[in-house]
């Protein structure tokens, strides 16, 4: 479940930050007008989807309508044949400080049950196209979940990392206990949620939570590249990689290996792998038509 910490509380009377839209970029309104994000294109091609959560004075808490709306910012970016991958971001100060207590406070057993409370968040690991978030300040409790949504993390050199909902008398709702134990570890990852300790963004490095990790003025530019990469490439295939990657997760290793096989063969059924190996073979750049 995610959470908002107390000493990320204690940071909001004094944050004085507003939303930004970098010079040069526009927004891209092709979603609908959005409350709680800013949502474009960018890179060269304009063919990277960005997003960045934009709730300045809660340290972007992550209340229902701001996941409404970076799910159907996904869904757009998802439509879009331009838009090879996706960037998710919040501010310098924090990716995102948790959830809205204030919206789970009063909340029942019997209501979050009936209404399944916390499981649309998923539908951002549903996006078919790869998501990378970069992760400035604070990524706590829903932040650090919304972050391991995600296909790749690169992470400010100042960022903070952790699952502390056990000091509000609950545990993890939206896959910090099964992602983080996946991507660290059991030893790290129940430490973690049974203490509610952060790590650094250099720790997550070394535990494999992150890629990579960059100078906080630096990480926005340097995941813009890396979607810029990713979108170069066929958006057929990439998303059939995706697909593949994730099933390691679910699937024993010869499951695993079948299914490899399977999408691997498929690939051979699409114009861009007779373009990728001609291309190749013909020593010249490949030109994909996502097909």
């Amino acid at each position: 479940m995610a959470f908002l910490c107390r000493s990320a509380a204690s940071l909001l009377k004094s944050s004085r930050a507003a939303p930004v839209l970098l010079s040069g970029s526009r927004l891209y309104s092709s979603g609908g007008q959005y409350e709680y994000i800013l949502v474009e294109k960018r890179g060269e091609k304009s063919n990277v989807g960005f997003i960045q959560l934009n709730r300045p004075k809660a340290l972007n808490a992550l209340c229902d309508g701001l996941m409404r709306e970076v799910i159907q910012a996904l869904e757009v970016f998802d439509a879009d044949a331009d838009v090879g991958a996706v960037v998710i971001t919040g501010s310098e100060r924090a990716f995102a400080a948790g959830a809205d207590i204030k919206e789970m406070q009063n909340k029942t057993f019997q209501e979050c049950y009936t209404t399944k409370f916390l499981a649309h968040w998923c539908k951002v690991a549903d996006a078919r196209k790869p998501v990378i978030a970069a992760v400035n300040g604070f990524a706590l409790g829903g932040g650090c979940e919304l972050a391991m949504m995600c296909d790749i993390i690169y992470a400010g050199e100042k960022a903070q990392f952790g699952q502390p909902e056990i000091l509000l008398g609950t545990i993890p709702g939206a896959g910090g206990t099964q992602r983080l134990t996946r991507a660290v570890g059991k030893s790290l990852a129940m430490e973690m949620v049974l203490t509610g300790d952060r790590i650094n963004a250099q720790e997550a490095k070394q535990s494999g939570l992150v890629s990579k990790v960059y100078p906080v003025d630096q990480l926005v530019s340097e995941a813009i590249i890396c979607g810029e990469k990713i979108s170069a490439n066929s958006k057929l295939v990439s998303a059939m990689a995706k697909e593949a990657v994730n099933a390691a997760f679910e699937l024993s290793l010869a499951e695993g290996n079948r299914f490899e096989k399977r999408l691997f063969n498929a690939t051979f059924a699409t114009a861009d792998r007779k373009e990728g190996m001609t291309a190749f073979v013909e020593k010249r750049k490949a030109s994909f038509q996502d097909s």
